[in-house]
Order: C-alpha cells, then sequence, then structure tokens
C-alpha cells in the first residue's frame, strides 16, 4: 500500500468508525466539556482557577488540558483521534493524538487531588491508556488485556485515583503499541507539590520557568505526511513534541531566573540532551525528586526510553544558547541513511555525462553537506522538511530535527514567553574574521621520524625452564 493510499485508508476508517459508533449527546452530556487545540505556537501557561496554587508549567509548542471541579474531584477529558500536526512550517505530518494534537495536552494537579480522567476513543482501533509512573490502584493501570478491557471505537472509559506523589510523569496507549506510539499517541502529567503553610518542599524549589516537552521520532517518506509504524531503528525524524526545528520553539527566560526544563523520551532510542553556557543539574526523574546531596553539575544529560529527566538551571549568562540532542543525525530532517560518503571524490567527470541525461543535475557531499543548508529552496517532494536550515543572525544554522535555543535576557519581564529576537553581542564579544597576515605554512619534516627509533628486544627470563624450539 502506498503511503498516499495509506493515509486515506486511515482517515476514511476513522469517519466510518465516528458515523457508526460516535458517542451520543445524551451520553456525552455527563462529561467535562472537550477542549481542542490545533495550533503549534507554545500557550500561555494555564494558571488554577481553583484549588492550590502552583506555578503552571509551558508545554513546548503545546498546550495544558482545562478541568472542572466536580464534588471535591478534578475532571479531564482527554479524546483519542487523528490529528493534522505541523510539524514545521510548510511540513505537516497526519498522526494519532488527543484533543487535537499529537503529543496530547499537558495534565497539571496537585498532590493529593482525586482526579478523575474520561478517555474517548476517536480512532479506527481499540486503544487504552497507561499513567507511566503513577502511584495507583491496578486496576486503572491502564494495560489493555491485563487491567481493563480495550477502549472499543467510539465508547468512553473512566480513571479514578489520587495522585499520591509530586513528580513528573506521561500517558500513552499500552495497546497496538507499535502503531499507535509510533504515530504520537502520547503527552506529560505533572504533579505538582502541596505545600503546607508556605513552607518549601524539601526536594523541590521554586523556579521562575517551568518548561515541557516530549522526544519523539518519526520515520515519513519524504513526500508522505503518515509515519511508518513497522520501523525501529531508521528513523528520519527526531522531534520535540511532535515539532523538529526549524518549528520548534526558543525556551524563553529572564536573566538570572531558575529555570527547569522536563523532558520525557518516548522514542526508540536514548537522547543526550546538551546546553551551552549553562550547567545543569538533574533534580528529578519519573520516580520522583532526587535527593539534593546526589546531584551534581552537569551540560548534557542523557535520557533514556521510558525515561523522564528534570533538569534546573540558573539563567545568568546572557544570549541565545543552543539546547539539542548531542547525536549529530538527531539534529537532522528527512535525511536519507544509505548514502555513500563522498568528501574529496572529484565528480566533475561523471557529472558532466549525467547532466547530458538530467538536465540541472547537482553533485552533492563532495565538501560536506553544510550547503544543503543554503539549498532550502531548491525542488523537493511537496511536504518535505529540508534537511538543514533554520535563518539566524549570522547566516544557516544548519540544524535541523532535537535542536532549540534558550533565550536568556536582562530585560525580558517576568512571566513574558514572547520570542526577544535575535540576541544583540556587545562590541568585542562576537567572534570574528581574521584580516591580518596569514599564518606561516606548517613545515614538516623530510625524514620519516619510524626511522629514527631504536627499539631494544629483551628475551625474558624463564628462571631456568627449558623453552621448545
Amino acid at each position: 500500500m502506498t503511503a498516499a493510499n495509506r493515509r486515506g485508508f486511515l482517515l476514511r476508517s476513522a469517519g466510518v468508525t465516528l458515523a457508526a459508533t460516535a458517542v451520543s449527546r445524551a451520553a456525552l452530556a455527563g462529561l467535562p466539556e472537550l477542549a481542542s487545540h490545533d495550533s503549534a505556537d507554545t500557550a500561555p501557561p494555564l494558571a488554577p482557577a481553583s484549588g492550590p496554587h502552583y506555578n503552571p508549567v509551558v508545554t513546548l509548542n503545546g498546550w495544558t488540558l482545562p478541568w472542572r471541579m466536580n464534588g471535591g474531584v478534578k475532571e479531564f477529558h482527554l479524546v483519542a483521534e487523528p490529528v493534522v500536526r505541523e510539524m514545521a512550517p510548510g511540513f505537516t505530518a497526519h498522526l494519532w493524538g488527543y484533543n487535537g494534537q499529537s503529543p496530547g495536552p499537558t495534565i497539571e494537579v496537585v498532590e493529593g487531588d482525586k482526579v478523575r480522567l474520561f478517555v474517548t476513543n476517536r480512532l479506527p482501533e481499540r486503544t487504552g491508556m497507561h499513567w507511566h509512573g503513577q502511584r495507583l490502584p491496578n486496576g486503572m493501570d491502564g494495560v489493555t488485556g491485563l487491567t481493563q478491557a480495550a477502549i472499543e471505537p467510539g465508547k468512553t472509559f473512566v480513571y479514578e485515583f489520587v495522585a499520591r506523589r509530586p513528580g513528573t510523569f506521561m500517558y500513552h496507549p499500552h495497546a497496538d503499541e507499535m502503531v499507535q506510539m509510533a504515530m504520537g499517541m502520547m503527552g506529560f502529567w505533572v504533579t505538582h507539590p502541596r505545600l503546607h503553610d508556605s513552607s518549601p518542599h524539601p526536594a523541590i524549589a521554586q523556579v521562575d520557568r517551568d518548561y515541557v516537552f516530549l522526544l519523539n521520532s518519526y520515520d515519513v517518506t519524504p513526500g508522505a505526511s503518515v509515519p511508518k509504524t513497522s520501523t525501529m531503528t531508521d528513523f528520519n525524524l527526531w522531534s520535540w513534541n511532535s515539532r523538529i526545528f526549524p518549528g520548534i520553539a526558543p525556551l524563553v527566560a529572564r536573566q538570572h531566573e531558575r529555570v527547569r526544563i522536563r523532558v520525557g523520551n518516548l522514542s526508540m532510542t536514548n537522547h543526550p540532551i546538551h546546553l551551552h553556557g549553562h550547567e545543569m543539574q538533574v533534580t528529578g526523574t519519573d520516580g520522583g525528586p532526587t535527593p539534593p546531596a546526589s546531584r551534581w553539575p552537569e551540560v548534557t544529560v542523557d535520557i533514556a526510553v521510558g525515561q523522564m529527566r528534570q533538569m534546573e538551571f540558573v539563567a545568568d549568562a546572557e544570549g541565545d544558547w543552543s539546547l539539542h540532542c548531542h547525536k549529530a543525525h538527531h539534529t537532522m530532517n528527512a535525511m536519507g541513511h544509505d548514502l555513500p560518503n563522498m568528501i574529496g571524490v572529484d565528480q566533475r567527470d561523471v557529472v558532466d555525462r549525467i547532466r547530458a541525461l538530467v538536465p540541472g543535475y547537482m553533485a552533492m557531499g563532495g565538501n560536506g553537506m553544510g550547503d544543503m543548508s543554503g539549498m532550502a529552496m531548491m525542488p523537493r517532494p511537496p511536504n518535505t522538511a529540508p534537511m538543514m536550515g533554520g535563518d539566524g543572525p549570522f547566516g544557516s544554522l544548519e540544524m535541523g530535527g532535537m535542536f532549540s535555543v534558550v533565550k536568556v535576557r536582562r530585560d525580558q519581564p517576568a512571566g513574558d514567553y514572547r520570542d526577544p529576537g535575535w540576541f544583540q553581542h556587545p562590541p568585542g564579544t562576537s567572534a570574528y574574521e581574521w584580516t591580518g597576515e596569514p599564518p606561516p605554512a606548517a613545515s614538516h619534516a623530510a625524514h620519516n621520524p619510524v626511522n629514527d627509533v631504536e627499539v631494544h628486544a629483551k628475551k625474558p627470563d624463564m628462571g631456568g625452564m627449558p623453552m621448545e624450539h
């Protein structure tokens, strides 16, 4: 089945299922109001309208799910459904997600909250919902076939439990995982600590900005829009919250603010997340906050599959600081992996022959792949992101995939998450081209240094033992 036919099959199947088994208005009357969001912009934090105060998180290129209070219970409504996600300007993917987006909206509660979650299935197949990392009754764990029956298309299930411990968690299906998670079904959950008498939590510090995002990966053939769900290792799109650079929003901070970044990994490999210009500490995992005495400074934090790492730093250095996965091919888009290394190969003769058959043919890779960043406007299959690019103040960034910028400004207003633009470097603080005399050519010795080495060998003393010949 071609990518186009498969896309049509998925969307047609979803439509048929909805028409045949959609939940009736009467059945939905008792559910919390359905909130949906399809913008790829970073939504402002959702401050609590009632209950204990907390500092809400900011979901990178995402949003937080509203709730209602019902008899002392905090109620949420998640809808699993096909979605269209803009992964970068000019490139969209047909995914599965929740409430209009992939990943789904972030859920925020407070330690000790009683929660009730309605999960409605608008997919063409059955699903379930696992609350990754939560302490809860076994029957609420959400493993289809083990702890509950599947949520059939058109049906709604209810999950009820107490948010027992503070921390950062995730949610995702435990039903047909290879397909459903590869199609983008996942989301973040944050349980804030319940503070008593304004006393600080012994292991969870107050921060000024609190960002969250998920690491995920896709294999989308250039020109197509539906991921290949059978891919296990050879992905060509590495994303944060189903966005790829240059579509990933910056993380903005005021100078000297304390910043927390919560990162969950639901991709198929580990990711070493590296921050420029600052030192971080891992202050929490999906198992809870780390003891303060166990922390140490890092500039790169490796996050394994199924893990969450909560990192904190003081944004004391002004500037535009890179934040990215340090696996080099994870900061590129739509990249073919079966290409030979052509660096140093003289391709002029073969290029002339090919141009006789294919006018306009261009040889690539003879001097590295950096030139690709300048070819963003060259013809490529429709609905395909450039392999690398992103315009910066000094030209192309030559990046893609898992890359963003932490923008620290002394005059950024508190609570303002708007992009301040590019940093204006003070005079004399930016690298510059040398325009003086070129350095002298390096001299090389005419002789082979190996010939100058004299080697002395001595047989070991075997203690009088006879040696075989």
